[in-house]
């Protein structure tokens, strides 16, 4: 499907003399995971269906320094930023969606300080924009009165308190939305925050993403939909640890709306 797909970049636009709706941050896990490039795909069938005029960076694009700040490297982070911040002010982007909560959450509350300020809008939020725009359209389709487990992601949640947007586009699948016992502000982490995802496991007698993923599983749903490229990695391994990857399935919220869109 991915010769179909329009994604123009920034230079695209700048050649033609022109900027775009929207920058689409991608981030690293968007890019270079094989299970996160299904979302970022998913993501951009709906922008083009939705006739969004957007452009990504594309090889000029780096690393927000999301890990490297979380692990405590803040010098590392603030060259990735500065650079970040530099080609983003060339440009002169003025909105940036993207699909990962870390990413949306260091450009929109961390760049500002090093002189990078933008409109940040999670791909949950522009989403739900463009349905209330009558820019796009949803179909219930395949998952109908199915049962959805919604896992909130710690940086779209409790850091930035959004928690309706993602549920709202569910609802619209015309989905059985089943809350998990820890959800909203009280929800757990999936275990890849902070940096977490590279590194080893710390001394316990349960990885975090076990545990979620029993949370989320005690609810019997059909598919447990996440919001957040790490969130799906570390829900997905804890479904398989369970040996319930045929049963049950872990994906983005873009990913169910293209689905049931048939994109």
């Amino acid at each position: 499907m991915s010769e179909e797909l329009k994604v123009p970049t920034m230079a695209d636009f700048m050649a033609e003399g022109k900027s775009p709706e929207v920058l689409f941050w991608v981030g690293c896990s968007g890019s270079f995971d094989d299970r996160a490039k299904k979302i970022t795909k998913a993501f951009v069938r709906l922008l083009n269906k939705a006739g969004v005029d957007f452009a990504v960076l594309g090889q000029e694009e780096s690393c927000t320094g999301d890990p490297a700040k979380r692990a405590g490297n803040e010098f590392l982070f603030q060259m990735q930023a500065m650079m970040n911040i530099e080609v983003l002010n060339a440009y002169e982007v003025k909105k940036i969606v993207t699909a990962c909560p870390h990413c949306f959450n260091t450009i929109k509350n961390e760049y500002p300080g090093l002189g990078g300020k933008y409109e940040v809008v999670h791909h949950t939020q522009f989403l739900k924009s463009l349905l209330d725009d009558g820019r796009l359209s949803i179909e219930g389709g395949s998952f109908k009165g199915k049962k959805i487990v919604f896992h909130d992601p710690c940086y779209l949640g409790r850091a930035n308190n959004i928690y309706e947007a993602p549920r709202e586009l569910i609802r619209k699948l015309d989905a059985e939305l089943v809350e998990m016992k820890r959800s909203r502000a009280n929800g757990l982490c999936c275990g890849a925050g902070g940096a977490q995802m590279f590194k080893d496991a710390e001394p316990g007698n349960k990885e975090i993403n076990i545990e979620r993923a029993e949370e989320a599983l005690s609810e019997e749903p059909k598919i447990i939909a996440a919001a957040c490229p790490f969130c799906n990695t570390m829900l997905t391994d804890g479904v398989k640890n369970k040996e319930k990857e045929g049963e049950v399935k872990v994906m983005d919220v873009a990913e169910l709306i293209a689905s049931a869109s048939e994109l």
